[in-house]
């Protein structure tokens, strides 16, 4: 599927179809083509929205969970966005929990799917083997149950990436601010209905975060998908996309106001 990337006022992102808002975003190593899927299976129903997340934009000591929640501010406000559901996978997971605690009044539903925010296994520590592509190519399959999806492309983005020095700081800057702010004390003012889609199967952030996720958010439903990984809507897109959008359905009518 094709789809536009617009530049606008300083954001890159990806706006496609109408209807009910869903704010999608990225993790550490994630790019608007992880929602690929997604945008297919939902834009004919919903208004898809993915803002590029700047990652490698700010200077060191302010690249951090606080300051790309920062930036997600800037960009849902710039652009008038509220009443929406905000969708995280991984970092993003993060961010839109942080966001949510802050802004609460402009969301409707929080999805999250192998979110950071409690525990992870920290992707590559400090990627002691970053020039051998072998290894690298190694760590990016444990992002999914089946290595297949560690493609070619997938594991050359992720080499050039660790081997960039500046990028490479960045990267693991924000994967230490990520561990260092775990939410598990301030998940309970989350409030709003919150969807968990996990891979059963995910080593990074496994099952049992889910369920902890589960235990401590008021409002969650808990969702595993077999077979899957740490992105579910990559390597399981038909069950995640099913899931989210039973889920979305439910909620959707639940919440609608009868008319006079």
């Amino acid at each position: 599927m094709s789809y536009q990337v617009k530049s606008k006022d300083g954001f890159n992102y990806i706006d496609e179809g109408k209807g009910h808002t869903l704010i999608l975003l990225h993790g550490l190593f994630g790019a608007l083509s992880n929602w690929v899927d997604v945008v297919k299976g939902f834009s004919s129903s919903y208004r898809i929205v993915i803002p590029l997340i700047p990652i490698f934009d700010y200077p060191v000591p302010d690249t951090n969970v606080d300051q790309l929640e920062k930036f997600i501010v800037k960009f849902i406000s710039h652009f008038g966005f509220t009443d929406f559901t905000l969708v995280g996978n991984s970092l993003g997971g993060h961010i839109a929990l942080l966001h949510t605690l802050r802004h609460p009044e402009k969301i409707r539903h929080l999805v999250l799917t192998a979110s950071s925010g409690l525990y992870e296994n920290s992707f590559g520590g400090t990627f002691p083997r970053r020039e051998d592509y072998n290894f690298i190519k190694e760590k990016v399959a444990l992002t999914f149950y089946d290595p297949k999806h560690a493609t070619k492309e997938l594991v050359d983005e992720c080499f050039q990436t660790v081997n960039d020095r500046d990028k490479l700081i960045r990267i693991l800057a924000l994967a230490k601010s990520a561990i260092r702010h775990n939410m598990s004390e301030e998940l309970k003012d989350i409030k709003i209905p919150t969807c968990l889609i996990w891979g059963k199967n995910d080593i990074i952030t496994p099952p049992d975060v889910a369920e902890e996720f589960h235990s401590l958010l008021p409002v969650s439903d808990l969702f595993f998908i077999d077979q899957c990984g740490h992105a579910p809507m990559m390597e399981q897109p038909e069950e995640f996309n099913r899931i989210l959008a039973e889920w979305l359905a439910l909620q959707l009518k639940a919440q609608k106001k009868p008319t006079a």
